[in-house]
């Protein structure tokens, strides 16, 4: 009667135990974006080019093509979710969202919260200049001035690369080291890419050209922990827009510059 008792009361503790480990188990959540077929997805609204307001008030941006690209490849509608920068990942984890398509950069603290897609857009830092200028590392910026925005990623990387021959004139803004570069006041610029390709697209004929990298952080879709299956369904979307040129096209057309390799270690986004 005793070892009935005892077992009794064994079977009762493992239920308490698991049942709230089942019960806090995640839904499949590919499974709920195909049955209610709609796919929510955190995009940013005050980030161009990446994604911000048009002039009719609707959300546009290389995110917010990518988010229809993936929505399209699922044949579900497209719910998308405007959030601040620093919210993002926090969307994901509440559940909030399903998706995060918001130029979002991968660390080791972020991997501890979400899971990472393959790289679906460059995001990065370089040294930029007319195509006729023969530039092609550090090295070459011998005897060359160069613009920067002072106490920036761009600012400090460009201190510690350029040879002592260098002349390294610092703006108080992005504007200001725009316009040194525009009017010639210096023959090569140190900017982020998102940086370049709106100067660009405002002044196409100075067309600077990345000459090298200073600084790569490639851009990631951010999905929750413990969702496999639409990790894997992102992935394999995102490669064969890779494949087919579709994610090109929206990169030329938001960036002003064709993809690169993704694949390739130090990818940058361009060719």
């Amino acid at each position: 009667m005793a070892r009935r008792t005892l077992f009794g009361a064994l079977g009762l503790v493992v239920a308490i135990m698991t049942g709230p480990v089942a019960a806090m188990a995640k839904d499949d959540a590919l499974d709920h974006i195909v049955k209610t077929g709609t796919i929510k997805v955190a995009v940013p609204d005050n980030f161009p080019p990446f994604g911000t307001l048009g002039p009719d008030a609707k959300p546009q941006g290389y995110d917010i093509d990518t988010a229809t690209l993936i929505a399209e490849a699922l044949n579900v509608k497209l719910d998308l979710v405007a959030v601040p920068s620093a919210d993002r990942i926090s969307y994901l984890t509440a559940g909030k969202v399903d998706l995060v398509i918001s130029s979002l950069g991968k660390n080791p603290d972020r991997e501890k919260l979400v899971d990472f897609s393959i790289a679906y857009a460059p995001f990065f830092s370089g040294v930029f200049g007319p195509e006729r200028l023969d530039v092609a590392k550090p090295a070459d910026l011998a005897g060359k001035t160069i613009a920067v925005t002072r106490d920036t990623i761009e600012d400090t990387a460009l201190t510690k690369l350029a040879p002592p021959t260098a002349t390294i004139k610092r703006f108080e803004d992005n504007a200001g080291t725009e316009v040194a570069f525009l009017v010639s006041q210096t023959e090569l610029v140190a900017m982020g890419n998102v940086v370049a390709a709106a100067m660009l697209a405002t002044n196409p004929p100075k067309k600077p050209t990345i000459k090298f990298l200073l600084q790569n952080s490639p851009c990631y879709i951010g999905v929750d922990k413990g969702q496999a299956n639409l990790l894997a369904k992102v992935d394999a979307i995102i490669a064969a827009a890779l494949k087919d040129g579709s994610l090109n096209k929206i990169s030329e057309h938001w960036l002003n510059a064709p993809l690169g390799d993704p694949e390739h270690p130090n990818w940058v986004g361009v060719k």
